[in-house]
């Protein structure tokens, strides 16, 4: 591990709602707004644990869709690491209000797990802080307590090597 922990792990990324990504109502089809969420909590995951990522997604623990984004429409999609386990983290994903909405268009909680070549749960090679608190991230961070305590911790049974 290295002396200096990585504190700046918030990621932004756009996207333009396209054509094919869009349901019969002309708005962004579910499958296309998890592909969106997926790609920046990966992003983000990747950043914060550095050149030596090898991240595999373990488990989508939340996902909500808050409005309907039609096509045309550029989002914005803020990530952030909120819990750190020693090979998993879990990263929140906020689509920012769109323009004359006061909440976000979507969030959600993915956990991702630090893998060697074969697959297998590997130390993270660096300390990652996650987030401190903050109003953006809040609702997510409450949300990811209160599913641990339902189902438990999400990373309790990995063992890395």
């Amino acid at each position: 591990m290295s002396a200096e922990p990585e504190t700046d792990n918030q990621t932004t990324s756009h996207r333009l709602v396209l054509p094919a990504d869009a349901n019969h109502h002309g708005t962004l089809y579910a499958g296309s707004l998890l592909r969106f969420a997926l790609e920046a909590a990966y992003a983000t995951a990747c950043r914060a644990v550095g050149p030596e990522a090898n991240m595999m997604l373990r488990r989508v623990l939340t996902i909500e869709c808050r409005r309907a984004v039609p096509v045309g429409r550029l989002v914005e999609i803020r990530g952030t690491v909120l819990q750190v386990k020693q090979c998993h983290l879990v990263v929140g994903v906020v689509g920012m209000p769109l323009e004359g909405q006061g909440i976000p268009w979507m969030d959600g909680l993915l956990g991702f797990v630090h893998v060697d070549e074969a697959c297998q749960p590997i130390t993270l090679p660096r300390e990652i802080i996650p987030v401190a608190d903050s109003p953006l991230w809040r609702p997510l961070a409450s949300r990811l307590e209160k599913l641990a305590a339902i189902r438990g911790a999400t990373a309790d049974w990995l063992d890395p090597g």
